[in-house]
């Protein structure tokens, strides 16, 4: 029970990390997690968690790996694969040589063969802490591949090389041929074999869909299942199981692209299971490292061999030494492709922020983590274990300041998305991009369902994004004034819609299921109007309201709740009365500064009471068309989804996100007042 405790309240401190993360954004989301781990660590009942060093790796490492495989654009990397390559295997093998022999010379009481062990969980950089940052500091697109790409092969190289390394402090032999051998055999085996396993696993979903079990939820789950299946195996074989489960994920990739149908509602949910998935899992490593540092500190802190300041010096010195390594192996090969290649020299300014952008995370912590406790006789415990979790967690910390702080002083402040989507207007470019995700896919689903009412929703969407387009932007102060006006008139007449329809339900006009229903669209109506925090508590409120009159309301009994929501003629009745309530309370809003606004807005409310009165424009059972607005909602969703996407990949800036998103709340906005 204390373990699902302690597992509940981290999942909170997840939600609280993203939640914080809005009102300071200059803060990135794993510091934040780390903060609240060391709070939760230091109150009087506070966490304590301890992992098997092998459940670390499958847990954690596994579907975050796979996941990088197969979601990273390996066209461009294999542009870059020259760069990629030299900094995921060569950098990692030199700051494993140099970084080792310099721990050892700094650290005498840290073995030779353990100084190579914590220089190789420490060679690995981590791409979730580096798109932490990325999103708002507008790394340059080239940069921000390289460093997917380095993030994607390094884990693998530095993860295996620690694995020889703590063999070979754990038994004591250690031969450099053998280990050459080795390494190949165990990379290329785990390559082979994670590649097979996937496509054998596609293969079974494939079969099974040919059966006729076509349940999103089976096929999710064993997608979910695949990293660890696959590493599970791997490792039980004897090959690296984090190479495969890479390799899985690519062929992962490849037999996606592959597939004839999109299917198009797998994909959906797919990436919103594996979203929720990687934000727990790597909001769980950030907060699991903050939780760890007040042990390690008081072990370090009561450890009357150590100096507290030389531990600190110590991480500082390793951190100065990593960067100061990156540069210069970037720099020499900036260098050399100058001169042999031809190419023009990369600037010093773009070296320095790749060297700086090298952040560690979660990899090295479940590395640190994953040392045995004691040597291969089973008694001597492994020499400096503590020191060495608490240096590998001071590097990680260290690089996460020391990015915060200077790569948004070198990095560009404004990064375009025209080289990303080939447009000549930033904005203009990122919304055709937006709108084209959600039509494309609506007519996926055209193409999969073609005897769904896919069609007619396809066309009115279409021309709903029409009509947005073609009104003035938001940029103009006068349009963003016009706006403004017309939203705190649409308020208005919203809220004498409620007044009304909730005295006809207290009077017996409209019965209980229709009016909940008509209130949950002016709820929703409202929220995507006004996303104040008052206005939200407000819906809050009312959504208790509308629980507890649930619960103690005889008037919700099935059969009549039945009959109430086909009563289209109720809902009609009501809607009339609606419509009138709010042209009067517009109209008693009206003033001079408002009037062009507010008489739009009873323009508005007056054509729809005209149709409704003529008997037209209300939908089958009285309240909403289910399956049509359920589709074109689906597709108002994958546009947010794309905003945040590029996003997050540094191909738009804050500002230009908050008006892609203001573009889609208009587009949901008139499809739910439809």
């Amino acid at each position: 029970m204390e373990t699902f405790l302690a597992v509940l309240l981290m999942l909170g401190l997840i939600a609280v990390s993203n939640i914080v993360n809005r009102f300071i954004p200059f803060v990135p989301v794993p510091l934040i997690q780390i903060g609240l781990g060391i709070i939760a660590a230091l109150v009087p009942t506070g966490i304590h968690m301890s992992f098997e060093p092998e459940l670390f790796f499958v847990l954690f490492i596994a579907p975050l790996l796979f996941n990088d495989g197969r979601r990273t654009p390996r066209d461009e990397l294999w542009n870059l694969r020259a760069p990629i390559l030299l900094l995921a295997l060569g950098l990692v093998f030199v700051t494993v040589f140099v970084a080792g022999y310099a721990i050892n010379w700094m650290i005498p009481s840290i073995p030779l063969a353990a100084s190579f062990a914590l220089a190789a969980i420490l060679s690995p950089t981590d791409a979730v802490a580096v798109g932490a940052l990325a999103g708002r500091v507008h790394l340059p697109k080239s940069i921000h591949r390289i460093l997917e790409g380095e993030s994607l092969m390094n884990d693998a190289s530095g993860l295996v090389a620690f694995k020889f390394a703590i063999a070979a402090m754990v038994t004591g032999v250690f031969s450099l041929p053998k280990a050459s051998l080795s390494f190949v055999m165990i990379a290329a085996g785990g390559l082979l074999l994670g590649a097979a396993l996937s496509f054998l696993l596609i293969r079974l979903s494939v079969f099974i869909r040919r059966f006729g079990m076509e349940d999103v939820t089976i096929h999710v789950l064993l997608q979910i299942l695949t990293p660890f299946i696959i590493y599970l195996i791997s490792e039980e074989i004897g090959v690296s199981g984090i190479l495969a489960v890479v390799a899985g994920g690519v062929m992962y990739a490849i037999e996606k692209d592959r597939a004839v149908s999109p299917q198009y509602k797998l994909q959906l949910v797919s990436a919103s299971t594996w979203s929720v998935l990687l934000l727990v899992l790597n909001g769980l490593v950030f907060l699991i490292l903050g939780v760890s540092v007040p042990d390690v500190v008081e072990v370090i802190y009561r450890d009357q061999t150590l100096n507290n300041f030389m531990v600190a010096g110590y991480v500082m010195a390793i951190t100065a030494l990593l960067i100061v390594l990156r540069f210069l192996w970037v720099y020499a090969y900036s260098l050399w492709e100058s001169r042999f290649r031809r190419v023009e020299k990369a600037p010093l300014k773009s070296q320095v922020i790749t060297s700086i952008s090298g952040v560690r995370g979660a990899v090295t912590l479940a590395g640190a983590f994953s040392i045995p406790l004691v040597l291969g006789d089973g008694i001597t415990p492994f020499p400096e274990r503590d020191l060495i979790i608490a240096l590998a967690a001071g590097v990680i910390l260290m690089s996460l300041v020391i990015a915060s702080i200077f790569l948004p002083l070198l990095a560009d402040k404004e990064e375009t998305v025209v080289q990303t989507i080939g447009y000549g207007n930033t904005e203009l470019a990122a919304r055709n991009v937006v709108i084209d995700a959600g039509m494309s896919m609506l007519r996926s689903l055209v193409t999969e369902s073609p005897e769904r009412a896919t069609q007619p929703v396809l066309l009115e969407f279409t021309d709903k994004i029409d009509r947005l387009c073609t009104a003035k932007p938001d940029s103009d102060p006068a349009t963003e004034q016009f706006r403004r006006l017309g939203v705190e008139a649409r308020l208005s007449g919203l809220e004498a819609e409620r007044t009304a329809l909730r005295r006809m339900l207290e009077n017996g006009a409209v019965p209980a299921p229709v009016a909940v229903k008509m209130e949950e669209l002016l709820d929703h109506t409202e929220s995507l109007l006004c996303r104040r925090l008052d206005t939200q508590i407000k819906f809050t409120v009312t959504e208790i309201q509308r629980l507890f009159s649930g619960l103690f309301s005889g008037r919700f009994n099935g059969e009549e709740g039945r009959r109430a929501v086909q009563n289209a003629e109720s809902a009609r009745t009501a809607k009339i009365a609606m419509c009138q309530a709010a042209v009067s309370a517009v109209s008693a809003g009206i003033s001079d500064e408002n009037r062009l606004a507010s008489q739009k807005v009873i323009d508005k409310y007056e054509r729809l009471e005209s149709r409704l009165v003529q008997g037209e424009g209300w939908s089958k059972d009285g309240v909403v068309d289910d399956e049509k607005l359920e589709l074109k909602l689906q597709a108002i969703q994958e546009q947010r989804n794309t905003v945040q996407e590029m996003y997050q990949n540094g191909a738009i800036n804050l500002k230009i996100a908050g008006k892609l998103r203001r573009f889609v709340d208009q587009l949901e906005t008139s499809i739910w007042e439809d």
